[in-house]
């Protein structure tokens, strides 16, 4: 692990998505609940908080962080895909990309997880950092 014992705490942001495609009509039962699996958005919210919480046990060379808040939504974009978003914040010496980035993924791999018996054809794409602030190198957002 880089040794990031001289950097100062900063206020610390990350936001990243993922996006899953349905078959037709699957995504409206995920979002009305009607599925074999149950609340396949609740589960998947809850998912992604303990995946940014366990960021530093799952990627080697991660710093555990003191995170302060973890959010997870879930937004259609279109009518069979749905775009889950995560934002991280701590107070620390380095930043949360890694933990919204793996927010995003662990959520959408619940989502897959509980969808697959009912969708074979899913598809899980566009795991990407959107926007990260503080530290050094200052804010950053993806253009487009």
């Amino acid at each position: 692990m880089v040794d990031v014992s001289g950097k100062p705490e900063t206020s610390r942001r990350a936001l990243a998505e993922a996006r899953l495609t349905f078959s037709a009509g699957i995504l409206a039962r995920v979002l009305s609940g009607d599925l074999p699996k149950g609340a396949v958005l609740e589960t998947a919210r809850l998912a992604g908080v303990m995946g940014a919480k366990r960021t530093s046990d799952l990627i080697p060379m991660c710093h555990p962080l003191r995170i302060s808040e973890v959010r997870v939504e879930f937004e259609p974009a279109g009518e069979d895909v749905l775009r889950v978003e995560a934002e991280v914040r701590a107070v620390d010496r380095t930043g949360v990309e890694m933990e919204a980035l793996c927010a995003a993924s662990v959520a959408a791999l619940t989502v897959y997880d509980m969808v697959k018996a009912v969708d074979r054809g899913l598809r899980m794409d566009g795991l990407l950092l959107l926007e990260k602030d503080g530290g050094k190198s200052g804010p950053w957002r993806r253009d487009g």
